[in-house]
């Protein structure tokens, strides 16, 4: 893993024309740009052509990088975008929800005979009401629950106010309760856990 100020030198070297220093910036964030893309899309194919993607229109789009701002932002916000327009082209997706810690809150334990049991049945009925949800929606999720942005981080991927993406993470958080408490839960496939090397260069 790199330091910030390393990762400052490759992307300086990379906004001089270096196309080796941005596929060292590739290899640092390939993590987190495949598993926001694989949350968003549900497909490891399809989260992997998205990364490429991202990156491939970061490397062509490295002169309009503003300074002010995080390069994982203006990289996740890119991500994001990719994996927004795939969703608008198709009706619904699959997430895999496992070790989510958003979790957490949906019931408390006691009383509960067979909770590994219960804990599936709920992660599969929280993805069947993620895959419901508006892409705009379970952006600001996946961001804050998975990648544990904050919400000024959340607000510059998205292009959007903190007030913004406070609002949709409570109407998010309320539409999923509302189905988690009116419906049993759903027998959906679960997603494989998946990791994904990208190669742009």
């Amino acid at each position: 893993m790199s330091n910030p100020e390393q990762e400052q030198a490759w992307l300086n070297q990379a906004l001089a024309g270096n196309q080796q220093a941005f596929g060292r910036l590739v290899e640092v964030y390939q993590a987190p740009v495949f598993n926001l893309a694989y949350r968003m899309l549900g497909n490891p194919g399809e989260a992997e052509e998205a990364a490429q993607d991202a990156f491939l229109k970061a490397l062509t789009r490295l002169q309009t990088y503003d300074r002010s701002h995080k390069f994982s932002t203006w990289l996740l916000s890119i991500t994001s975008h990719q994996c927004i327009d795939r969703l608008r082209r198709r009706r619904f997706t699959w997430l895999s929800i496992e070790d989510n810690p958003a979790l957490e809150w949906l019931a408390s334990s006691s009383g509960r005979p067979d909770e590994s049991a219960l804990r599936r049945e709920a992660g599969d009925e929280v993805r069947a009401q993620l895959d419901r949800l508006e892409p705009t929606y379970r952006l600001p999720l996946i961001l804050r629950y998975w990648h544990d942005l904050s919400y000024a981080e959340i607000a510059g991927v998205m292009g959007i106010t903190e007030a913004a993406v406070k609002s949709r993470l409570h109407r998010a958080r309320l539409q999923m309760a509302e189905h988690l408490t009116k419906r049993p839960a759903s027998a959906v496939t679960t997603a494989p856990r998946q990791s994904g090397v990208v190669q742009v260069l």
